[in-house]
């Protein structure tokens, strides 16, 4: 996936076109990811005690990975992203890049 945990990224398709946030969790097998403050659903939850409240819950819902493009951190605009091979500390790995600035992406923003 081009996108990961924790990476800033901006919505190109749905119902909250233009607006951004950080990825909270990504689905590769279904190609989903879920982003804060978009796709906001409402859950109706039952109260299973009597100490646990019931009630409708507004929790963010899953959108299309395909919808969404990253946010490069370095020029702070949305933009395609590549792979390349680096060498980091002696050991040759696949990281990714801006295509936009040719900036480098790490893993942990």
């Amino acid at each position: 996936m081009h996108v990961k945990v924790d990476d800033n990224v901006y919505v190109l398709r749905g119902k909250d076109v233009g607006k951004s946030g950080k990825v909270l969790a990504v689905f590769p097998k279904t190609g989903q990811v879920i982003v804060e403050g978009v796709n906001i659903v409402t859950k109706h939850k039952k109260a299973r005690t009597h100490l646990e409240q019931g009630g409708r819950i507004e929790q963010p819902g899953k959108i299309s990975a395909s919808n969404v493009m990253l946010v490069c951190p370095d020029c702070n605009k949305p933009s395609k992203t590549g792979r390349r091979f680096e060498e980091i500390d002696g050991k040759t790995q696949k990281v990714r890049y801006c295509k936009s600035c040719d900036a480098t992406i790490s893993s942990t923003n």
